[in-house]
């Protein structure tokens, strides 16, 4: 009889610890699967934030641009100081310019060549459209690009002009 009861205690014990594995484990697991979750979120929320076009416009005269935008920090600064209406200079006949009041972050690389609709950051406060492509050895930040051109080079004309960048909404 004792050595049923003993058999019965540590069947009984064994059972009892086979149970309480079971819902840490399960509690554990739910734990993870919740991080899981909350991880797998982020990490849609990101890649949702990084696929989004993310636009400025640009009107110059009565044209209207809209530029798709880099994922940057210059960006991010650049887009707090909109809508920013400037005075754009001419420069070698391919560009128009414009010398902020601020500086922005800039992280500067030797692009190679330019092409028409490319939006620039010279060295930190230099904002540059360009309106021809042409090949440099210059180091700008990448800002943006307008990706349809027509019209950009007559709207800019052969001096100085008028640009307001604004939020693309």
């Amino acid at each position: 009889m004792r050595r049923r009861r003993s058999i019965g205690v540590l069947l009984a014990a064994l059972i009892c610890a086979v149970v309480l594995a079971g819902c840490g484990g399960s509690a554990d697991s739910a734990a993870g699967s919740s991080a899981d979750k909350a991880a797998a979120s982020e990490s849609e929320t990101k890649q949702t934030e990084g696929d989004r076009k993310m636009t400025i416009r640009i009107q110059v005269g009565t044209e209207h641009f809209t530029a798709r935008v880099e994922d940057n920090a210059s960006v991010r600064a650049l887009e707090e100081l909109l809508p920013l209406t400037v005075d754009m200079s001419e420069l070698n006949g391919n560009e128009k310019y414009y010398n902020l009041q601020e500086q922005l972050p800039a992280k500067e690389e030797q692009v190679g060549s330019i092409r028409a609709g490319d939006l620039m950051l010279f060295g930190s406060d230099c904002l540059v459209l360009f309106y021809k492509d042409f090949q440099t050895s210059y180091s700008y930040t990448r800002l943006g690009r307008i990706e349809d051109v027509l019209g950009l080079e007559k709207a800019l004309g052969d001096g100085s002009v008028k640009v307001t960048f604004s939020p693309d909404n």
